[in-house]
């Protein structure tokens, strides 16, 4: 049990040993292409285990919030991002394209939880997007008319589809069936995706360990514009609903800016070239340690909306 609060408490210790691992010369695994799929599925599979099927239909009691933040996160931002990021480069801007339409990450609920934000609203927000992804991931592609890569749009659809609606579909007839079993081993099911999350970090960066390392003056700009959009991510999301209290903010701003990368890698893999599959790795950098920052810089803004009241 201390193992599993050590582990929960310091995840990000953790995620980051998989970073530095992952680039540690020594350390050499080639692991196949299905991998990542398997391991992003189980992830998928432990997060929708704490979740109820009714809360899906809870959360859309909200229609109209629900509504307008999954259109920012899944369709403006993407395309935003895309429009800017394509006078400078177009492939960067292919890749910030697939990176930005990702779904909210399903640990936002515990990142919400960790600085200080609306959990049940971070919840409906990952429930709801990751839903939406299939069909909006490659109407974007199709809007766009993006033929510099042979993107095949329905397969897109199809991977994303089995990797979030299968481990939905199955931890759901498990839930129903083995009720106390699952209730009894809830406490660690945070813990377990922690360290499926550091074994995806670790084959993802390893993977892309030479590129990384081979040229540092190229990761170093890469770095530097994925850490930028990532605070442009966290702003774009806590101003968003300005008319939301503090808390609720913050939880918009963390699915916002902590997408469900992991997913954006394993599209990656098969269907964009190297160089983008080496974009989305690194966003695995500022995915891991922009938390820590927001949540100092969240502790100083005041909550207007309690003021006001």
């Amino acid at each position: 049990m201390r193992i599993i609060r050590l582990i929960e408490t310091h995840f990000w210790i953790v995620l980051l040993a998989g970073i530095v691992l992952g680039l540690w010369p020594p350390v050499e695994i080639e692991a196949p292409p299905i991998v990542p799929k398997l391991l992003l599925g189980m992830m998928l599979f432990t997060a929708f285990m704490k979740i109820d099927a009714l809360e899906i239909i809870e959360s859309l009691k909200n229609f109209r919030l629900i509504s307008w933040i999954t259109f920012v996160y899944m369709l403006a931002t993407p395309v935003v991002f895309y429009f800017i990021t394509a006078i400078f480069d177009k492939e960067f801007a292919i890749a910030m394209l697939l990176l930005t339409a990702m779904p909210a990450g399903v640990s936002t609920p515990v990142l919400t939880d960790i600085a200080k934000g609306n959990i049940p609203l971070s919840m409906s927000l990952a429930i709801v997007t990751q839903l939406a992804a299939p069909f909006t991931v490659p109407l974007l592609f199709w809007i766009l008319d993006i033929n510099s890569l042979s993107i095949n749009k329905l397969m897109i659809l199809k991977d994303i589809a089995i990797l979030v609606f299968v481990p939905m579909i199955i931890s759901q007839i498990i839930k129903k069936f083995l009720p106390r079993t699952i209730e009894r081993s809830q406490k660690f099911f945070t813990s377990f995706n922690v360290l499926i999350l550091f074994s995806f970090v670790y084959i993802t960066i390893s993977s892309q360990r030479e590129v990384i390392l081979g040229n540092p003056a190229g990761v170093v700009w890469k770095l530097a514009a994925l850490y930028l959009v990532f605070i442009l991510l966290h702003i774009i999301g806590y101003m968003s609903c300005p008319r939301q209290n503090r808390e609720s903010r913050i939880a918009v701003a963390i699915g916002s800016a902590y997408m469900n990368n992991g997913l954006a890698i394993v599209l990656a893999v098969s269907y964009f070239s190297p160089s983008i599959l080496v974009l989305m790795v690194l966003s695995e950098f500022p995915w891991n340690t922009l938390l820590a920052p927001f949540k100092k810089v969240m502790e100083k803004i005041p909550d207007r909306s309690r003021r006001s009241t």
